[in-house]
């Protein structure tokens, strides 16, 4: 029936249905609607530029590339240090705290040109390489000033608009890959990509914040130190969670830049790059579920267990066939995106997509634990985690390269969704092992199990990689939705019984 009814208002009223929050489960199929619209067509767009550069660039080059992103992703977290997640936890449980929203505007200013600064002075002492060095001055203007709207951002997500950033990031794509595709087609260099990608972003901010100004909110400057101080003492544990974050999430490439691994850096990234992919549709739901959880943690406990096991749900339902798919169909995707020279990203791929699916399980524990107002732990999680990845990569990068990387990138992960199960079991009231948990994840299993074998038959697994992805897509969904019916009957027959 609800199901009806929601088909009814998409087909009477679908501007109404795609643009104003009409309930819970609404709300969050429309955020999750704008925001997979979003990143499907941004990460689409990207992702074919990311093939020719990768291609015309070469492995090496390409390296350079993601040795000077990783390089500035180390530093750009200090930009934010966790303001923007807390911005929207807050405004979304207290809408009067809007009015701070100009004074948060005014320190996020102050963390990018002090991030700047960092990011400028380290680049003295990570690389002797002057074009390496040239790369990271220009992708940390990049990416300080991309990150200076993820404070515009969490105000659009505390509203539950996130059409409006939908509209925005397609806008940003649009001009990266128009500007890339001009750039390396016609004066190939990963310096002038590094400039494509910056005028890109100045475009995009400038154009984000006139929309924001004119539309949602007009900005101002204000400098109040109490707010400042309020908000950091809140986002300081997910600030240095961030910073640990980062660290396990990029020490790999900077460290095989370090240990003069360039080619393996492209290797790797070209691997990682096609995993992220694998991530942004669950990423979206993430997004969109925050805002709820935050409001029915305050309201109601039994509705922010309903919303979160319905979460959790999700995510298995996406991590298991992705993780199985990936493993199998490694040598057909890596073939069809890149040339022979990156057959070597082949096995790291396989590693990655395991993290991948683990991640996609750890979701759902970070974000309850920050709406718990537990993000001290979140802090000595990602610490513990940044500390075993440094230590598995120095130990394992000099011997294996990039599989070394990914083996620790794996361990790292898997870690840390162990410690969120722990304190999320001790510190929030979620319930994390029941029955829907249960039945989710058998279904998730034993719907995987026909894909597998389906798509690993030789007619099937020998056609262009999508038609593989997307026949194994459609099983594994038809036969999760029949096992995920016959144990809502067959628990509705016990019930009556």
């Amino acid at each position: 029936m609800k199901f009806q009814t929601h088909l009814q208002n998409i087909l009477i009223n679908p501007k109404s249905f795609f643009l104003k929050n009409l309930g819970v489960k609404q709300t969050i199929f429309k955020n999750t609607f704008w925001l997979a619209a979003a990143d499907g067509i941004t990460k689409f767009l990207k992702l074919i530029l990311i093939i020719y550069v990768a291609r015309i660039l070469g492995a090496t080059d390409y390296g350079r590339f993601n040795f000077a992103l990783a390089f500035v992703g180390l530093f750009a977290f200090f930009s934010d240090l966790g303001i923007s997640s807390i911005t929207t936890r807050e405004i979304s449980q207290d809408k009067e705290k809007e009015k701070e929203f100009s004074s948060i505007l005014s320190l996020k200013l102050l963390l990018v040109i002090g991030t700047l600064i960092l990011i400028l002075i380290g680049s003295f002492f990570i690389t002797p390489d002057y074009l390496n060095r040239k790369l990271i001055w220009i992708l940390g203007v990049f990416a300080v000033v991309e990150g200076f709207s993820g404070i515009i951002f969490a105000f659009i997500q505390a509203r539950q608009k996130m059409e409006y950033q939908a509209w925005t990031k397609i806008l940003e794509a649009l001009i990266v890959t128009a500007a890339g595709f001009f750039v390396i087609l016609n004066f190939p260099s990963v310096e002038n990509l590094s400039y494509s990608y910056l005028f890109a972003s100045l475009v995009a901010l400038i154009f984000i914040l006139i929309f924001f100004h004119f539309r949602i909110s007009p900005l101002k400057i204000s400098f109040q130190k109490s707010i400042w101080k309020r908000i950091l003492s809140m986002s300081w544990p997910l600030a240095i969670a961030g910073v640990f974050g980062v660290i396990y999430t990029n020490t790999d490439s900077i460290m095989m830049g370090y240990f003069g691994q360039i080619t393996p850096i492209g290797w790797y990234n070209a691997a990682q790059k096609i995993t992220n992919a694998a991530l942004i549709i669950p990423g979206l739901i993430g997004v969109s579920f925050f805002p709820v959880l935050s409001k029915f943690f305050t309201k109601s406990k039994e509705k922010l267990q309903t919303i979160w096991n319905y979460f959790f749900e999700l995510m298995i339902f996406l991590a298991v066939p992705t993780v199985a798919g990936g493993i199998l169909l490694a040598p057909k995707i890596i073939d069809f995106i890149y040339d022979p020279s990156y057959l070597p990203s082949i096995l790291a791929f396989k590693m990655l997509i395991i993290m991948a699916g683990i991640s996609l399980l750890c979701s759902p524990f970070s974000q309850v634990l920050v709406v718990a107002h537990q993000q001290k732990k979140l802090f000595w999680i990602t610490l513990l985690g940044a500390i075993i990845n440094v230590i598995l990569n120095s130990i394992l990068i000099p011997r294996y390269s990039l599989y070394g990387a990914a083996v620790a990138t794996v361990v790292t992960i898997f870690l840390i969704l162990l410690l969120l199960f722990r304190f999320t079991l001790k510190l929030t009231p979620i319930k994390p092992f029941n029955l829907k948990f249960l039945f989710g994840f058998l279904s998730a299993i034993f719907a995987t199990i026909p894909m597998y074998f389906i798509i690993s038959q030789p007619r099937i697994y020998n056609l262009n990689v999508f038609p593989s992805i997307l026949i194994g897509a459609a099983i594994y969904t038809l036969i999760y939705l029949i096992l995920k019916t016959l144990i809502k009957y067959s628990r509705l027959s016990l019930c009556k019984w």
